[in-house]
């Protein structure tokens, strides 16, 4: 005899997300930081700003983990360069 699946019984059916429906790899778009705060240009002499795309060992954090846009993501990268090259941020810490 064929084996039929119930409701209960099917794969990723503990994946259950709101109203019932799976919720297989989509996820909550972060939200931009920069669109919130209004800031339409990066500087290099804001290090505050700057230190929050920049993890602990002193690297540049991806769009992805931040919300940046792709535009944004390049200023940011940019104005980290600058601000390293000032000394105005650290460069990368080795272990």
């Amino acid at each position: 005899m064929r084996e039929t699946r119930s409701a209960t019984n099917k794969p990723g059916a503990d994946k259950e997300g709101r109203d019932g429906e799976r919720s297989g790899g989509r996820f909550r778009r972060k939200k931009n930081p920069l669109a919130e705060a209004k800031i339409t240009e990066v500087t290099f002499k804001d290090v505050t700003l700057l230190k929050y795309f920049v993890s602990e060992r002193g690297r540049i954090l991806p769009r992805r983990m931040t919300g940046v846009s792709s535009k944004q993501q390049r200023m940011l990268a940019k104005a980290i360069k600058q601000a390293r090259g000032l000394a105005l941020l650290p460069t990368l810490k080795h272990d």
